[in-house]
């Protein structure tokens, strides 16, 4: 049963916009999960679901009358994947076989640049360097050979947590491995992927069968994506999603960030002065594993059809008036800076910060680092100068992700 205590202090959206979802009401009161909380049948009024939700009673929660998650699986009707744990512990999620590509397809079309070399390449291959999570089919625990990590038209590339401790053999092998397989586009954790970008750029490895990029798994940061266009010299799209809900929105060939209503059904909710609020979807096309009002963790603002991914909702810092700091209004003080190629800038419950940073190629110039710190002072109200200071390496989360902006405790 859902939990009370999760419905939203405001109103989401405005009640007529609930309207289009009525004809899924009869397959969704058929989950055990939403049963009670659909018979009124007004969604609006619907709890906030979390991962507690899904984890609580699972799959039980989910299957209906007669289904049994072994029997599904052996049949091959479904498909069981995992969470990368990177806010929680991990959570199983289930949908059926091929689902995720056919969302995935759907939200890329929605850039025309993306879906023209699409279209040119019906068999585009990709390669993806992502953060190393064992999701049931590829396992990065142990070395795995180059056909156990082909699957279809991808091949998963990196079997390493922390990019910044790859040996040159293994980056030379990543690649080897890429430039035989040349994909059309590549599919990258920003952090993963910049760390390998400097790796060809220092030795010369082109890769000419690459036609774009997706940036995803993680905010993507303007010292990212400069780096990533200098290399590999092709256009850097962001695609934001989550594994239990899927492709959300993909960023389109103008820069803005577009959702898909065919897959989503969106709402921002508990939004500040400026719209900012946290995203909560609803998944219109899982079948087997519907997400109803589930609450994504991250803070989104809506500007017309263009969504600006503000970053995740624990990540946010506080000015000294205690006003909320985004982690994409503290990525904008990196406009136009050089010489950085990761960072990370922290918080302490007293409200002082210090930046650490990984340096690009060359390395920040003095006085533009100062114009940073000072640009990141203003920014969250501090009288305090703002440390900076370079280093090799910047420790990820147990999913292998980073964080760009975090609050730790003094």
């Amino acid at each position: 049963m859902l939990a009370p205590t999760e419905m939203p202090s405001k109103p989401a959206q405005p009640a007529g916009q609930f309207s289009r979802l009525a004809d899924f009401f009869p397959r969704w009161g058929e989950v055990p999960l939403y049963r009670v909380a659909l018979a009124t049948g007004d969604f609006s009024q619907l709890p906030l679901i979390t991962k507690w939700e899904i984890r609580h009673n699972f799959p039980d929660n989910f299957l209906g009358s007669g289904q049994k998650l072994d029997a599904l699986l052996a049949e091959k009707s479904v498909e069981l994947e995992h969470t990368s744990g990177t806010s929680d512990e991990r959570t199983a999620v289930l949908f059926a076989r091929g689902w995720w590509d056919a969302q995935e397809a759907r939200v890329l079309r929605l850039n025309r640049f993306i879906a023209f070399v699409l279209d040119g390449y019906t068999a585009a291959r990709r390669a993806t360097i992502v953060p190393p999570v064992c999701n049931g089919v590829v396992c990065f625990s142990n070395y795995m050979a180059k056909s156990a990590r082909t699957l279809g038209r991808t091949l998963f590339v990196n079997q390493a947590r922390i990019p910044f401790l790859l040996t040159d053999d293994e980056l030379t092998r990543m690649a080897d491995e890429v430039a035989e397989w040349s994909p059309q586009f590549l599919d990258l954790d920003p952090v993963h992927g910049v760390w390998f970008a400097l790796f060809c750029e220092r030795n010369g490895i082109k890769l000419p069968s690459v036609k774009f990029i997706l940036s995803s798994y993680e905010f993507v940061s303007v010292v990212h994506r400069k780096i990533l266009q200098r290399v590999f010299d092709v256009l850097v799209f962001n695609l934001y999603g989550s594994t239990e809900a899927g492709h959300l929105l993909v960023e389109n060939e103008t820069g803005e960030m577009r959702g898909c209503p065919e897959n989503v059904f969106y709402e921002i909710v508990n939004a500040d002065q400026n719209g900012i609020g946290e995203l909560v979807v609803t998944t219109l096309t899982n079948e087997i594993m519907p997400l109803l009002r589930y609450r994504v963790g991250d803070l989104v603002q809506r500007d017309g059809d263009n969504y600006l991914v503000h970053g995740r909702c624990r990540d946010a810092l506080r000015r000294s008036d205690g006003q909320r700091v985004t982690t994409l209004e503290v990525d904008r003080c990196f406009a136009g800076v050089c010489g950085i190629a990761h960072y990370q800038l922290r918080q302490t419950e007293s409200g002082t910060c210090d930046l650490q940073f990984i340096p690009d190629t060359v390395p920040v110039a003095t006085a533009d680092l100062n114009h940073l710190t000072a640009r990141l002072a203003n920014l969250l109200g501090l009288k305090n100068e703002i440390h900076a200071v370079a280093v090799d390496k910047l420790p990820p989360q147990t999913s292998g992700k980073f964080r760009l902006t975090c609050r730790v405790e003094a």
